[in-house]
């Protein structure tokens, strides 16, 4: 069954400052395709350097008075929030959709996963109670106390492949902690930024302290720069987060920037392979592979590896590709052209390593849809893990299957083989063999018996080494980016 679109086309798309949807001035308009049929659903604009200052403007004024405002009324808001996001979920499935290219399904996981995040927020800002603290008679007449107060108006740069996910590891906890916020998605689905800020404003926040604009690296640059803006929150690239992150380091201003990943997913021995296929599927084509969770290295271990091949192959190659609107699809195209086709060039260049074919979707194409995005699931052997495609991210929907011999030389592999740490997985039915890869592995996410180590909203994201820069990891844990703590000693007597 087809689900409808909410709209064919959403008009030219506005920046939000100050509380108010304005009309940009800027003549520099691109147009934003749906992926699956390549036509145009949006026309976007680039926010000029003063539109970009006037979101700063009224983030840093609301600021003034936000933070005054009683911590159980913004959990109020937050609860309100809440509920506006759960009476919108299937516009905002079908519009994300739309939009990123997803299917269905997947919408509505990344909408749990905003839901989730929201509900840590309220979580958070009323878990400050136990955050604070007090000793009274410290010492003769001395008491001491520990608060922790919001800093101010923050920039959130959210990515590509999941805009309203990305959206909601940031935004509610800001709120909840009493901070503004100047949101810049990425450009290459807009339309859903723009709806999950139009369904936050329902909740009742009062003007200025949510805005957003689209930028870019340069407008992002310049809103970090300006003294005003305490930090940022990031989800995207390493090069992207990089530049942000020693910007960071010179101004002396907060960040939280999670980068890519280049995970390996174990196959042991005695895994259960009725489970362990489909979770393969899930791990490498879920998303078509645009996600830092995915895996697409996946190292078998024993005599099982021929068997693992097969099912693997003949499973993905039965993976129905289409509009994601469509609930029969089980993958969807590429957000965007560029990006599938650098998959293919990552694809060709893991041939020229030496990797052999088990099955090609570089030419496959969805019916009915032949200006989309697409690219079927693609399945690669003969891999090594010294191979310049064993290290780099394919972010694409393809699979590199890896011949093991133990599982301490997975776990080496895993701790040397690439800087990044990002996620790790292993299916096996040893507490044993779990246990150790748990405590081993040099990576922040780590799945035991599933393909995506994808944890709940109200624990961060725990990615590690080249995956992470900054004080603060996300969700829960940016509560301690918004937020700083003072200490006042008082003597009365």
């Amino acid at each position: 069954m087809l689900l409808p679109e909410v709209k064919k086309h959403y008009g030219k798309l506005k920046f939000l400052i100050g509380g108010e949807w304005v009309d940009s001035k800027s003549t520099r308009i691109e147009s934003d395709p749906n992926p699956a049929t390549g036509e145009p659903i949006a026309d976007l604009p680039q926010a000029t350097p003063e539109e970009a200052l006037a979101a700063v403007d009224a983030a840093h004024a609301a600021f003034q008075s936000w933070k005054n405002v009683p911590m159980r009324e913004r959990a109020y808001m937050l609860f309100t929030m809440h509920n506006k996001f759960r009476e919108n979920t299937d516009m905002l499935c079908r519009v994300l959709v739309q939009d990123h290219g997803r299917t269905i399904e997947e919408a509505k996981g990344t909408l749990a996963r905003v839901l989730e995040n929201i509900e840590s927020a309220c979580s958070a800002a009323y878990g400050l109670v136990k955050e604070n603290a007090g000793i009274l008679n410290l010492a003769g007449g001395i008491d001491e106390y520990l608060f922790w107060e919001p800093l101010g108006a923050f920039l959130v740069v959210t990515p590509g492949n999941i805009p309203m996910h990305a959206w909601s590891s940031f935004v509610p906890y800001a709120l909840a902690a009493g901070c503004t916020v100047v949101i810049s998605p990425s450009r290459q689905d807009p339309v859903a930024a723009e709806m999950v800020n139009r369904i936050a404003l329902e909740a009742g926040f009062p003007k200025g302290v949510i805005n957003m604009i689209h930028g870019g690296r340069t407008i992002n640059k310049m809103i970090l720069d300006d003294p005003r803006i305490q930090g940022v929150g990031f989800i995207g690239s390493n090069r992207a987060g990089w530049e942000l992150y020693e910007q960071c380091g010179r101004l002396g201003k907060r960040s939280s920037i999670n980068g890519n990943g280049k995970n390996l997913l174990v196959i042991m021995p005695d895994a259960d392979l009725d489970s362990a296929v489909p979770w393969m599927l899930r791990a490498c084509f879920g998303m078509t592979g645009q996600r830092c969770l995915g895996m697409d290295n996946v190292v078998i271990l024993g005599d099982i590896y021929d068997e693992v091949k097969a099912r693997f192959k003949e499973a993905a190659a039965k993976m129905k590709l289409g509009y994601g609107l469509d609930t029969e699809v089980e993958m969807g195209p590429y957000a965007t052209a560029v990006g599938r086709d650098k998959v293919r060039q990552w694809i060709d260049q893991a041939l020229n390593d030496g990797c052999k074919l088990v099955l090609d979707g570089r030419g496959t194409k969805a019916k009915d849809y032949p200006n989309g995005f697409f690219m079927g699931p693609t399945i690669l052997e003969g891999a090594d893990v010294d191979m310049p495609s064993a290290r780099e991210e394919a972010f694409g929907a393809v699979a590199a299957l890896i011949r093991g011999e133990s599982l301490e030389q997975a776990i080496d592999w895993i701790n040397t083989k690439t800087n990044l740490g990002h996620s790790a997985c292993i299916m096996t039915q040893s507490g044993k063999h779990a246990r150790k890869f748990m405590r081993e592995v040099n990576v922040g996410n780590v799945g035991v018996n599933l393909g995506v180590a994808q944890p709940y909203s109200f624990f961060p994201l725990g990615s590690r080494r080249a995956s992470f820069l900054g004080n603060a990891k996300s969700r829960l844990a940016s509560m301690k980016l918004f937020m700083d703590e003072k200490t006042v000693t008082a003597r009365w007597v």
